[in-house]
C-alpha cells in the first residue's frame, strides 16, 4: 500500500488504477476508498483513477489531534496528487468529499480540472440541515443502520453479495471512535459559502432526489452559488446514488467530464 505524507506528517494511503487523464475520487465522512469501488472500476477504462483513505480511516494514519477539517482534508488530497507527481486532476467528491472538493476548487484551483460535487452541501450555516434522526445513524458507523439511507430497499435486495462485501470491508477496517467523532465535527463545521463564487472550475452538482443524509435542496443552493455550475437530480436515488442508480450517474458524470477535458 503506497502512502503520501501530509504536511503534519500523517500518512495517507492511496490506490491508483487505470490509465489516461487523472481523476481523483474523494470519499465521504468516516468513509474510505472502498465506497468508490464500482465507480473506480467503471472510470478506470478511461482515466487514471486515484482513491485514498482520509486520515482516521482505512489504512491511513488516525491521529487524535489536531482537529480535522474539510479544508485540511483537501490539503491531504493535494499531498496524494503530489506523491503521484500529478500536477492537475479532475476531482469527484461525494458527501463530505463534496465539501472537500469545494476547498479544492477554492484553495487549489491550478491543480483542479473539472469538479463533481455529489450528494453534498455548502454547510449547515447556509445549507438545509438533514433531519435530526439521521445524526445518530451517521455517528454509529453501523452498516445495517446506515443502509436504508444509502440505497433503496429494492436495490439492496438485488445486490446482497455486493453489500455483504462492503459490510465485511467496513468491519475489517474500523474507524476508531475518536476519528469518527473528528470526521463528524469536520463535516458539520464546513462552511465555504462566502468563497464558493471563487470556484472557476467547471462544476457539476449531482444529487439523489430521496437523499435524507444530505437533503437535495442543498444541490440547488450549491449550483446557484457556483458560476456556471450544472445541476442533475437523479429521481428515486438515495445518498449513495452512484450505487443504486449507477448507470445514470456514470453516464451523466462521464458526459460532463468529456465536455471539460484536462
Amino acid at each position: 500500500m503506497p502512502f503520501a505524507t501530509a504536511a503534519d506528517g500523517a500518512r495517507i494511503a492511496y490506490d491508483l488504477v487505470g490509465a489516461g487523464p487523472p481523476l481523483l475520487l474523494v470519499s465521504g465522512q468516516a468513509s474510505d476508498r472502498n465506497i468508490w469501488r464500482p465507480v473506480r472500476d467503471a472510470f478506470a477504462a478511461r482515466y487514471r483513477v486515484v482513491t485514498f483513505d482520509h486520515r482516521g480511516t482505512g489504512d491511513s494514519d488516525k491521529p487524535e489531534a489536531p482537529p480535522y477539517s474539510t479544508r485540511g482534508f483537501a490539503a491531504d488530497a493535494i499531498a496524494v496528487l503530489d506523491a503521484l507527481g500529478i500536477p492537475r486532476a479532475h476531482a469527484y467528491g461525494m458527501s463530505m468529499g463534496g465539501r472537500i472538493c469545494q476547498w479544492l476548487g477554492i484553495d487549489h484551483a491550478p491543480r483542479i480540472g473539472a469538479l463533481v460535487l455529489g450528494c453534498t452541501t455548502p454547510g449547515n450555516a447556509h445549507g438545509v440541515r438533514r433531519p435530526p434522526h439521521v445524526d445518530p445513524v451517521l455517528l454509529s458507523g453501523d452498516p445495517e443502520r446506515m443502509l436504508p439511507f444509502l440505497v433503496s430497499p429494492a436495490w439492496a435486495a438485488a445486490n446482497r453479495s455486493f453489500l455483504a462485501e462492503w459490510q465485511a470491508w467496513m468491519l475489517a477496517h474500523p474507524v476508531p471512535p475518536h476519528a469518527r467523532q473528528l470526521h463528524f465535527q469536520a463535516s458539520e463545521g464546513h462552511d465555504a459559502w462566502e468563497l464558493l463564487p471563487r470556484i472557476a472550475a467547471p462544476t457539476l452538482v449531482i444529487h439523489g432526489s430521496d437523499d435524507e443524509m444530505n437533503v437535495p435542496a442543498n444541490a440547488q443552493l450549491l449550483a446557484g452559488r457556483i458560476s456556471g455550475a450544472e445541476l442533475h437530480i437523479i429521481p428515486g436515488a438515495r445518498h449513495v446514488y452512484f450505487w443504486d442508480h449507477g448507470e445514470e450517474a456514470h453516464r451523466v458524470v462521464q458526459a460532463f467530464l468529456d465536455r471539460h477535458p484536462l
